[in-house]
């Protein structure tokens, strides 16, 4: 019996005690490549040290100059268009044939792979700059009128209400400086051609020039009443006018002289746009009329009734040799006109109330429109057409048909939109709104999980303690006009002393002005050129191709690839055809 039971529980121990069968691995070659480093996982960087109590007690005591140690820093974002412009310069060169590029895909490692818009001449939706990137405030706020980006395209130029120039970086979105330009609010200004000088107007119907270094050399009443628009002819040796007093002037720029006078509208004059290679005029009014002026006998050429309220905002398309010019109106709609024929070929409706501003892309037929209503509203040209409202057997052979937006901002301002202004390069857009801020918005990028664009729009998150505002790069005791030096001009912030005894009665009048009627409505025409000058004459040697080879197949007659790009235009005759 018990060696039965031995046999027994021997047996059982052999079957718990037997070793467990492992697969046989053999190792690897000794040639094998092994990781020795980085072998954990990365860790996030360490957060900024606290400032000591001690310190900070320290700098409050000193005042103003401890202020700088109580500031924190925080991340800045920029949007540099200088690694795409390169890769693509190189690619041209090492492609495997002229029209090679790389294919986009949805994820963030070929967020390396976007290229700049001029790279997709077939594609325009790599222009729609629905990524909101920056907030920009002024220290004294105040509804901003117009928007425009400076003759370098490193820098954007604001005019507000209280009169005020102020210049922010293009790159890091950052204020730069200010000065007291006018003494009321400023209704326009647009750079000329070759980039050498800027003329502004203000709500008195005063006209003034500015240097690049935005020192004032010369002013003069133009207008009785308030400038809703300006722009420059060709050559830039004129300019026109629009007033509130229903007319139009033709100025002769270097002797500041008037000489012709167009009169024709029945109402306010709101916007004045000049052809950008030819003799045409086109105005826009509160009388609904669209009207085409000949600058050589100032008579009027034709007039388009296409719209039934007024007329906030016109722009020639700045590629095709500028035959298309769109209109925005107070009827929520936005029209573009074939000036060939002098006919519509697009209507767009969109808009929820009036249509303040409009701007072409640069590059693709992309037009960017915004509304009273604080929408921005992105319109294809070439995109087809919607007849899904339309009832069958309603069309006529030359109706318009109303087209879809491509993409759309809601309340991507709070209030009205006044200027909108691309870049030259297309990848950046800029507006200027009624709700004293301005907005900076840029191409979305592959596989991007933090946009805030979505099909029907979205509201741009509001900034946080310092984050897209740039009260903190001003002192308390900066005066208008003496802010930070131009690190690329060598006198910067010029002021025009005649407009100091007003500036502090002016500021306290206009900082708690609610301007929501749309008198506040300003023209803008500004798709500056490139022109270097100053510090940056240096790139001009660098063996980088010219615009023109950079932008194939966009040559005008002047062998630039727009006109006025270069720092020299070409001859023209007098009245700039």
């Amino acid at each position: 019996m018990v060696t039965t039971h031995l046999s027994n529980s021997n047996s059982a121990a052999t079957d718990f005690d037997s070793p467990l069968l492992i697969p046989n691995i053999q190792s690897l070659p000794p040639d094998v490549w092994r990781p020795t480093k980085h072998l954990s996982k990365p860790e996030p960087p360490p957060p900024p040290p606290d400032v000591n109590p001690a310190i900070e007690a320290a700098a409050m005591a000193a005042g103003m100059d401890g202020k700088t140690l109580l500031k924190k820093t925080k991340p800045r974002r920029t949007v540099d268009y200088f690694g795409p412009m390169g890769r693509w310069l190189w690619m041209r060169k090492l492609a495997p044939s002229s029209g090679y590029v790389p294919r986009l895909r949805p994820a963030a490692p070929y967020i390396i792979d976007l290229l700049p818009p001029a790279a997709y001449p077939n594609n325009s939706a790599t222009s729609l700059c629905t990524k909101f990137v920056h907030t920009s405030t002024n220290k004294v706020r105040g509804p901003v009128n117009c928007v425009t980006w400076t003759p370098t395209a490193r820098r954007v130029l604001t005019g507000s209400t209280s009169g005020e120039f102020t210049l922010w970086n293009g790159l890091t979105f950052n204020f730069e400086t200010i000065l007291q330009a006018h003494d009321t609010a400023i209704r326009t200004f647009e750079f000329n051609h070759s980039g050498s000088f800027l003329a502004s107007a203000d709500q008195g119907g005063i006209v003034k020039y500015f240097q690049e270094n935005m020192n004032c050399v010369f002013s003069y009443q133009a207008h009785p009443s308030a400038i809703r628009g300006l722009s420059f002819s060709p050559n830039d040796n004129r300019f026109v006018t629009g007033s509130d007093d229903s007319t139009l002037k033709i100025w002769a720029f270097e002797e500041s002289r008037e000489e012709r006078t167009l009169t024709g509208h029945g109402w306010d004059v709101r916007c004045v746009q000049w052809h950008p290679s030819k003799g045409l005029l086109a105005s826009g009014s509160k009388d609904n009329l669209i009207k085409f002026w000949d600058p050589r006998t100032g008579t009027c050429l034709t007039t388009l009734h296409q719209h039934k309220n007024t007329i906030q905002a016109l722009a020639f398309s700045p590629y095709l040799d500028g035959n298309y010019l769109a209109a925005g109106s107070r009827d929520q709609s936005l029209s573009v006109f074939d000036i060939r024929a002098m006919k519509e070929l697009r209507m767009y409706r969109g808009h929820k109330r009036e249509v303040c501003s409009v701007a072409w892309h640069p590059i693709h037929a992309i037009l960017a429109s915004g509304g009273s209503e604080g929408d921005l509203l992105y319109w294809d040209l070439h995109s087809p057409t919607s007849t899904a409202n339309v009832p069958s057997g309603s069309l006529s052979f030359n109706a318009v048909i109303p087209s879809e937006p491509r993409a759309t901002l809601s309340q991507a301002h709070d209030s009205n939109i006044w200027s909108l202004a691309f870049h030259p390069l297309g990848h950046l857009l800029v507006s200027a709104s009624n709700d004293h801020t301005t907005r900076f918005w840029s191409r979305e990028r592959p596989g991007d999980s933090s946009s805030v664009f979505s099909g029907g729009g979205e509201k741009p998150p509001e900034a946080g303690d310092g984050e897209g505002e740039d009260d903190e790069a001003w002192g308390d005791a900066m005066l208008p006009g003496l802010g930070v030096p131009d690190p690329y001009d060598n006198s910067f912030g010029g002021i025009d002393p005649s407009s100091e005894t007003s500036y502090r009665t002016m500021v306290q009048g206009n900082a708690n002005t609610d301007l929501k009627d749309s008198d506040m409505h300003d023209d803008f025409d500004a798709l500056p050129g490139f022109r270097e000058t100053g510090m940056d004459s240096h790139q001009q040697s660098t063996a980088f191709p010219s615009y023109g080879e950079s932008f194939p197949g966009m040559q005008t007659n002047s062998g630039s690839g727009f006109p006025g790009r270069d720092p020299v235009y070409p001859k023209q005759s007098r009245w700039g055809t």
